[in-house]
């Protein structure tokens, strides 16, 4: 373990105190040591160690004792170990119940109590970057949704306002950006946040079978019907439905979907009368429909219905230095879901994550992280626990102007286009396939290049 940390030893027994003292001072920490349960306390209303480390039996009370005068300073709390020279399991399990990082018996093992230092100060640690990435990122105040770079805190500040209107809305984005956490964020901030949140998959269903599911359908609607059903808009009730791969919906379901925005009423299949609604719908898709109104693809009045309340969710590759803490995020995610505590990632690592167009987005960073961490044998994740299509870095082809003076013939002068792309490809080359440096020669953003490269995609 690298980072050294400030640590307390409370022990009556000086020479093991001087010897734990020793052992941990060896190791590169910052060491104080006091005897007995009150000096601990005084030492601990003045200062904060990362770790105490403490005997069960003190001359003036318990260990326990000085475990739940810590537990009181959260979220600052130090880790903390229990030594004891009588120690039982009943002994063990109500420490760890109470909140002790570990329980070691002795006599004590040296190295055992330098592998529980370890694992103790590398839990408190991640347990501490969990809690300043939910403040940081707002976890707790904007619904899970994650990033602090201009298009997102404007997406943000238009959820907060549309939440507040009843109208139906439209979220549209690429694969993997989000858009049904963006759609839970609306139904969250919402007067609705109490009634249900429903959603479904509009691709998911085959098309014979989507009103049924929607509406509802009475017994003996159609064969297989034996029992009536209540659809999706009667479960969503007073709350929110969200329609996702709203550009996989049939025609004839578009026009039944348009009457019941336009009058708030619906009619299960096999039944006779229409029946009054109160849900409010959300509508998501990673498809350009306005060109799908010009194709004939998607029906012209759904869409300018739908529209009236659009939320673009920007792709990953817009979002700046969110990748940042979207990898911090999911690092302590599934790190503490894995019980494999984590303390970071590595710069090369990171900077490779950067890089990256990702053209998945979030979906496929977290996919990434969650594989990266199930792979990790380390402290921080490292280059070699990304996936290989992250990590690569080959350089693009070398034009033949890398090895001459110019980069076309004077005799034969190709399109502007073509001398751009080869000029492009000779300054990737130059940094050896790396698009920040690449960038920053070239006078553009990161992001500028990455969109560049996507568009000429044969660089």
């Amino acid at each position: 373990m690298s980072d050294k940390h400030h640590l307390l030893v409370v022990e009556d027994d000086p020479g093991l105190r001087e010897l734990i003292d020793e052992e941990l001072r060896d190791a590169g920490h910052t060491v104080s040591s006091v005897g007995d349960l009150g000096s601990a306390r005084r030492f601990l209303t003045q200062q904060r160690p990362s770790l105490v480390i403490s005997d069960l039996r003190l001359p003036d009370g318990e260990g326990l004792e000085l475990l739940a005068f810590c537990r009181d300073m959260a979220p600052l709390a130090p880790a903390f170990i229990i030594i004891t020279a009588f120690g039982t399991v009943e002994q063990a399990v109500d420490a760890l119940k109470q909140g002790a990082d570990d329980f070691l018996t002795k006599p004590l093992k040296l190295d055992h109590l330098q592998l529980a230092t370890n694992r103790a100060l590398e839990r408190r640690e991640l347990q501490r970057q969990v809690a300043r990435y939910r403040e940081m990122f707002g976890e707790g105040d904007f619904h899970g949704l994650i990033g602090r770079s201009p298009p997102m805190r404007q997406l943000f500040e238009q959820i907060r306002r549309i939440a507040h209107a009843n109208g139906p809305v439209l979220v549209l984005g690429e694969s993997g950006v989000g858009k049904e956490l963006v759609a839970r964020a609306l139904h969250r901030q919402s007067e609705r946040r109490d009634g249900p949140f429903v959603a479904l998959n509009c691709a998911g269903i085959p098309a014979e079978l989507l009103e049924s599911e929607l509406f509802g359908h009475s017994a003996g609607a159609f064969s297989g019907a034996q029992k009536a059903r209540k659809g999706l808009f009667a479960e969503a009730e007073g709350g929110t439905l969200l329609l996702d791969e709203l550009g996989e919906m049939p025609a004839a379901m578009q026009a039944k979907l348009l009457r019941v925005l336009q009058d708030g009423k619906l009619r299960p299949v096999g039944e006779n009368r229409e029946r009054q609604i109160d849900v409010r719908i959300i509508a998501a898709t990673n498809r350009d429909l306005e060109q799908e109104v010009e194709n004939g693809g998607f029906r012209a009045d759904l869409y300018y219905r739908l529209e009236t309340f659009a939320l673009e969710v920007p792709p990953l590759r817009e979002r700046g230095d969110d990748i940042d803490l979207l990898v911090a995020h999911f690092i302590s995610l599934f790190g503490e879901q894995a019980a494999q505590p984590l303390r970071g990632i590595t710069a090369e690592a990171l900077e490779s994550l950067r890089q990256y167009a990702f053209p998945g987005n979030v979906r496929e960073l977290s996919n990434a992280i969650e594989r990266a961490v199930v792979f990790c044998r380390d402290e921080q994740l490292a280059l070699t626990d990304l996936p290989s299509r992250i990590r690569a870095r080959q350089a693009s082809p070398l034009p033949e102007s890398d090895q001459g003076v110019s980069l076309f013939d004077p005799a034969a002068p190709p399109p502007l286009k073509v001398v751009e792309q080869r000029y492009v490809q000779h300054v990737l080359r130059h940094t050896g396939g790396n698009k920040q440096q690449a960038a920053k020669l070239l006078g553009i953003g990161r992001r500028t290049l990455y969109r560049y490269l996507e568009e000429n995609d044969s660089l």
